[in-house]
Order: C-alpha cells, then sequence, then structure tokens
C-alpha cells in the first residue's frame, strides 16, 4: 500500500505515460502523464541544486496554470513542505505567512515578484516561472544549475507519512491565519476514504479553478489526481469556469456555493430571456417540471409514478440538453463545499439530472470529513462521516472529530494547537452540527456566531443568510443582524457580477452606489427578501433590511478569500448602518420587510 503522495504519484505516472494529464481549455497547452513524471525528476533536481531537502518549506505564488503541479509534486519528492498563497495578499500579509512558514524559496509570476520583495522576508531565491527577471531565477536555470550525481529514486524513498505535505493557510475570520500542517498520511487517507464512498477511476476528468491556496482545489485537482490519475483541465481565470465546463466535459466536479448559485442565476436568467417562444416555453416547463421533482426530493417525499414519467420526457426533450450546454452531461457526481449552500439550490441541480451532494470539513481535516454519494445522499444534509472517522457533538453541540484525517497542528503555535486538539485526540472544530438516526449530519452555524436575540432565542444566521440568497439572485453577500435585538435585519451586498450582467442588460449605470437605489433592484431584492421570509420561522424573519452602496470584494474587510463573513470587523465598520435599522424613525433607505407569519 502506498504511504506518501511521492509512492501514490510514481504509481500512477506510469499507468499510462502517454494519456493527457494536465491540460488548458481548447488544449492550447497539455502535458501527459510521461512528460509531467520527467518535469518532475527535472524540478526535483533543480530543488536539490538550490539545497531544498526534506524539511524544508516551499512556498508559491502564481493563477491556475500547468506550471504548478510539476513544481509541487517536484517539492514532494526531495521530501520538502510546498503551500501556496492568495495572490492578492499584500506585502505586510506575505510578511506574517513567510515568516510563520519558513520558506527560503518562492516560486511565482513576474507579476507578483515585486510585491514579494517587499515583503522583506529572508527568502533565498525567487524563482520567476514565466519572465527572465534580473535577481530572480528561471526555471530553466534552475533545473540545469542540478547536481549531476542527484539520486533521486533514493530521495523520493526517503519521504516518510508523517511528513508535512503541505500547510494551509486558514482564511480567518479574526487575526493572522494559522498554517494547517498537513501530512503525507492526512492526505492519503483523505484520498483512500474519499475514494470508498465516490467513485474515482484514472482519467476522470476534473477542473482546476479555485485558488491553490485552498485545500478544496489541492485535494481535489492535485492529491486525488496523484493517487488516482485524474486529468485535470486549468482554468487560469475563475470567473471564465462557466465557458470552460463545456470544453473540459467534466465526469466529477466540485464548487463553492457561491459559483453553484451563479450557475443557477445564469441558467435562470438565460430561461427567462430566451428570444424564442418556443423554446423559452418548453425550457420553462421543463424547469417546472425539475423544481417538482426537487422539491419532492427536498420534502422526501416519494416521486410519484406521473412525475416520474413527466420527469423523465422532459430530460429527453429539454434538460439533457441543457446539461450538455452548460457542460456537465458526462458528471457522475458533483459535490459543493467549503461553506454552507441552500437546500434549495442542491435542489435546484437534482432536478435538472445534475448529481450534487453537499460536503463538510475543514482544512484542519485534510478537507472532507463528511460526504454521501449523491445516489445516497440526503439533500439538506452533508452526508455521514468517512470510514474510519470518530465523532462526538459535546454538550454545547459542538462537533467533535478524531481520527487520521486530524491535521498535525498549527506551525510554530503550540498553545493554539492544544486549543483545537485535546489530551485525547478530538478536534474541536467549533461548527454545531446534528446527526439523525441515519448517521446523516446537518451543520447548524459556526459556535461563535449564532445569534441569540433580546428574548433569548437561538438562531443560525448562516441559515437565514443562505435563504435570502437562494431568493435573491442579485445578492451576493448577506450579513444577517440581530444578536441581542428584538428583530432581525440584514445588510444586504449585491453581487458584482450578476449586477454587473443586470446593469448592461437595462442599460444602466452599475455601480454599487447607483444600484442600491435603483427602484427595480430594490423592488428584486424585496421580493426576494419576502420569499425568504415566508420560508423562515416567525422570530428568524427579517424585519428591516438595507442595501449597502458598496461591493465587498473577496479578501477585503468585510469576507475573507473564501467568503465567509468576518462578522466583527462587519459590525464594527457599519455600526451606524446598522443602528439607523433599529431606530424608531425609519430612514428611507432602510427597507420594511414583509413578514408572512410562519411556523
Amino acid at each position: 500500500m502506498t504511504t506518501t503522495l511521492c509512492d501514490a504519484f510514481q504509481r500512477t505516472a506510469i499507468v499510462d505515460p502517454h494519456a493527457v494529464a494536465l491540460r488548458t481549455p481548447g488544449d492550447t497547452a497539455t502535458l501527459t502523464w510521461g512528460q509531467y513524471a520527467a518535469q518532475v525528476r527535472d524540478i526535483s533536481a533543480g530543488l536539490a541544486g538550490l539545497g531544498i531537502g526534506r524539511g524544508d518549506t516551499v512556498a508559491l505564488m502564481m493563477s491556475n496554470r500547468i506550471e504548478f503541479y510539476p513544481i509541487e509534486v517536484g517539492a514532494q519528492h526531495v521530501g520538502a513542505t510546498s503551500f501556496s498563497v492568495y495572490n492578492s495578499l499584500a506585502a505586510e500579509q506575505l510578511t506574517y505567512i513567510f515568516n510563520n512558514a519558513g520558506n527560503r524559496i518562492v516560486f511565482c509570476e513576474e507579476q507578483y515578484i515585486e510585491r514579494i520583495q517587499a515583503s522583506g522576508a529572508p527568502i533565498d531565491h525567487i524563482v520567476c516561472i514565466d519572465a527572465d527577471v534580473p535577481g530572480t531565477l528561471s526555471l530553466s536555470e534552475m533545473v540545469g544549475n542540478a547536481p549531476t550525481d542527484f539520486d533521486f529514486e533514493t530521495t523520493w524513498r526517503t519521504v516518510q507519512p508523517d511528513d508535512v505535505a503541505t500547510l494551509i493557510y486558514t482564511s480567518g475570520t479574526t487575526g493572522n491565519p494559522k498554517g494547517v500542517e498537513t501530512t503525507h498520511a492526512n492526505l492519503m487517507y483523505e484520498a483512500r476514504a474519499f475514494s470508498e464512498v465516490l467513485d474515482i477511476g484514472f482519467g476522470d476528468r476534473i477542473t482546476s479553478f479555485l485558488p491553490s491556496a485552498h485545500i478544496a482545489d489541492r485535494f481535489t485537482a492535485l492529491y486525488l489526481q496523484e493517487t488516482a490519475g485524474t486529468q485535470i483541465t486549468v482554468v487560469a481565470d475563475p470567473k471564465a469556469i462557466a465557458a470552460a465546463l463545456p470544453d473540459c466535459r467534466p465526469t466529477i466536479w466540485g464548487a463553492v456555493p457561491r459559483v453553484w448559485e451563479k450557475l443557477k442565476a445564469a441558467i435562470e436568467f438565460g430561461v427567462a430571456n430566451e428570444v424564442d417562444a418556443t423554446k423559452r416555453n418548453a425550457l420553462q416547463w421543463a424547469l417546472s417540471v425539475a423544481h417538482r421533482k426537487a422539491d419532492a426530493e427536498l420534502a422526501g417525499e416519494p416521486i410519484s409514478a406521473e412525475l416520474a414519467t413527466e420527469w423523465a420526457r422532459a430530460d429527453e426533450l429539454v434538460l439533457s440538453k441543457l446539461r450538455a450546454k452548460i457542460g456537465l452531461d458526462q458528471v457522475r457526481w458533483a459535490l459543493s463545499g467549503a461553506a454552507p449552500i441552500p437546500a434549495a439550490t442542491l435542489a435546484f441541480f437534482t432536478g435538472l439530472g445534475i448529481p450534487i451532494a453537499e460536503i463538510w470539513g475543514m482544512s484542519e481535516l485534510s478537507c472532507v470529513c463528511t460526504v454521501s454519494h449523491p445516489r445516497d445522499a440526503k439533500l439538506g444534509t452533508v452526508g455521514k462521516i468517512l470510514p474510519g472517522m470518530e465523532f462526538r457533538i459535546a454538550d454545547d453541540g459542538e462537533f467533535l472529530v478524531r481520527g487520521p484525517l486530524v491535521m498535525k497542528g498549527y506551525r510554530k503555535e503550540p498553545e493554539k494547537t492544544a486549543e483545537a486538539i485535546d489530551g485525547d485526540g478530538w478536534l474541536h472544530t467549533g461548527d454545531i452540527l446534528t446527526v439523525d438516526d441515519d448517521g446523516y449530519f446537518r451543520v447548524v452555524d459556526r459556535k461563535k456566531e449564532i445569534i441569540i436575540n433580546a428574548a433569548g432565542k437561538n438562531m443560525s444566521p448562516a441559515n437565514i443568510e443562505n435563504t435570502i440568497k437562494a431568493n435573491t439572485p442579485l445578492a451576493g453577500v448577506v450579513a444577517a443582524i440581530g444578536d441581542g435585538r428584538p428583530f432581525n435585519t440584514a445588510l444586504i451586498v449585491l453581487d458584482i457580477e450578476t449586477a454587473a450582467a443586470y446593469a448592461a442588460q437595462r442599460g444602466i449605470d452599475g455601480s454599487a452606489a447607483s444600484l442600491a437605489t435603483d427602484p427595480d433592484v430594490v423592488a428584486k431584492v424585496s421580493v426576494g427578501v419576502q420569499a425568504a421570509n415566508s420560508k423562515l420561522s416567525r422570530v428568524e424573519q427579517i424585519k428591516r433590511f438595507r442595501i449597502l452602496p458598496r461591493f465587498w470584494e473577496p479578501g477585503g474587510d468585510e469576507v475573507t478569500l473564501t467568503m465567509k463573513l468576518r462578522r466583527k470587523p462587519v459590525a464594527e465598520r457599519y455600526a451606524a448602518e446598522i443602528d439607523e435599522m433599529y431606530a424608531g424613525a425609519v430612514p428611507t433607505h432602510v427597507l420594511q420587510a414583509q413578514t408572512p407569519v410562519t411556523a
């Protein structure tokens, strides 16, 4: 049995050396497994020539591109810890991460050199992968300086399962990010357990479009590739993923909730604006059938024979062609993870005939910890715990996990490691989960983020926010407010891409300030909030809200790079706006929500 990623890669690379392992859309660049393995050998030798070996740390700062893979895997083969940083990080943020990681070398694109140098971190070498820049090495120079007596086979075979394979820097909603140390053993176990639940084989196709600094992309598009032999289509611009899907036609695929939500909005927008009346009617009929099927599955109700027959007809005539158009017609399974997703969004794609399930995990657990195959999934749950892992739910509802996926620790932070992993090996996740009699888990929220209103009622802000987003396509971020308050309110920030398309279609000003007061936009958001309120309990409903006249960028003051809310900074920065929503005399820019009575 393979015990390290190096061993896994070596076994996988010889299955079919002529098969394409890496490609870009349109096959503008490709790399076969044989070429890939040769480049890994060259990179390893070049790193050894720079004095990089087992226990050293290597950093990468680049967009999603083919060169990432042989560099990353080559670093593994000399026993180094290789990790990526988010491209949007400022110089002072790089200073902290590089000092914490202790990396002696950075591989990067030319556009990031100045920022890396401005960090002032003690770096021995900057290797520029796309240009010859004075004061840096090129990849060819590094490889050309490799020692002639480098023993590749002996070197990679000395790598041990407990060696740290990568660092994942948590996006962090407060304070500096923590460097999660993930070992070869962690990742090999993750790959095996994951593959027990979801079928993965050599040649399966998937995309890489999320940042490689995020464990989701690293696991699905790198570590699973090394262990299973998947073909990766590398998409440099994440905004281009929708266009890349018909080119790649993935057989397995995963995305974060916002990508699924945007894809859903794009499909609905396209159907509503189909100029051919016959086609539009057919699409609307098929979507209505899909919606009825999804509603039944969401409610856990059996599909009637009549509905099954009608859906089969809709699938043959319309839905199958719609799946082909968006490039998801060959998907055997699809996943959503990294943040909660509205169950209605999952149901939408299930209704279209796309087998999709939600997962739960975290960087500290090597990525995925709970998952079920879509054929076994319960909509609204995050599946069952992976084989070999243990769980316990604490008295306060916190989900505790123990087993081979638990990280080695936080780099250079023993106190924080001890806070996270107790003496019995239980990782305290900080999430509140419930489990049903069949072993399926539901995520309630982060323990520290639960809203407790003035009457003492506990609520999940994520549930409220997701319900609003599911019913409001123009909303990019929703911040539910209500802790210690008499009722709930919300700050709503428009999605920059959806808003831009909406403004362009109508020929209006697409700035956030203009759209926030546009009557049509306000009306659409109001309808969405009202629809959300009809699905929330009375105490959860939003009484007042406001559309903020600005967009929130990933990695900014309000949301992390993975679009998680920084609740404390939001509460502090928008304190005046929040207070206005609770004022006796409501300002005109604070909107009164319709709050139908529900259970």
